[in-house]
């Protein structure tokens, strides 16, 4: 299974009078695709994610910015409670099958949780938390960029796809445009989290991933190799 990344956020002064205004700020940061049903859906959940959802909307139809999303979490403001909302970000991806570069819709989760959510797990994972989709959409497969900073370089996959790909990559004109393009993807995380600090009262943010232990060093070393 491939490893996701993230990014966590926390503010300053989350409260439960701040969470909606605050939650719409950090919507408004988000660069999601541009077009109708861009935030796809947004799910209200109470005391922990093993509870039946207090309500959700399928905002796929309509015309929903970051101010009516927020406007329908405010129904339901409460301190144990997280606002999850389904969207969508242009990312760069590489078809394993074709080998075909494509700009599109990427999946992207926000969420916003309440301090007592879930046993208080804001503390760990952040007031404010974004499933960022895979890692390898950053990272690259195969430890191919800055193999250096890479925790696991080189796959070894006798997978006939992963084999086709490394000889692919064996090309450096293809080697270049992977990285061209990794890069791209990486310039707009990291111009999401700019944005995200400037709109919030932001006291730390962290991105992180399932396979690297420091995923932020990864992704500078990527930026920094030419």
């Amino acid at each position: 299974m491939a490893n996701r990344a993230y990014l966590r956020v926390w503010t300053r002064d989350l409260s439960e009078q701040t969470m909606i205004a605050e939650f719409a700020r950090f919507l408004t940061s988000a660069p999601v695709s541009e077009g109708k049903g861009n935030f796809q859906q947004l799910t209200v959940q109470a005391v922990d994610s093993s509870e039946v959802p207090v309500d959700e909307w399928d905002l796929k139809e309509g015309t929903f910015g970051p101010a009516e999303v927020a406007a329908l979490a405010a129904q339901h403001i409460n301190d144990d409670t997280a606002y999850i909302v389904q969207a969508r970000w242009d990312l760069w991806t590489l078809d394993m099958d074709s080998l075909q570069w494509k700009l599109g819709p990427q999946p992207l989760v926000l969420t916003c949780q309440g301090k007592t959510y879930d046993h208080g797990i804001a503390i760990t994972e952040g007031h404010f938390h974004a499933d960022l989709g895979f890692e390898h959409l950053f990272t690259g497969h195969a430890g191919l960029l800055a193999p250096g900073a890479a925790k696991n370089p080189f796959d070894s996959s006798d997978h006939p796809i992963e084999k086709t790909f490394r000889s692919w990559m064996a090309n450096p004109e293809n080697l270049r445009l992977y990285h061209q393009k990794t890069r791209e993807n990486i310039q707009k995380l990291f111009g999401w989290v700019e944005a995200v600090e400037a709109a919030l009262p932001v006291e730390r943010s962290e991105l992180c991933s399932e396979g690297e232990d420091n995923f932020e060093a990864r992704l500078d070393a990527i930026l920094a190799q030419r």
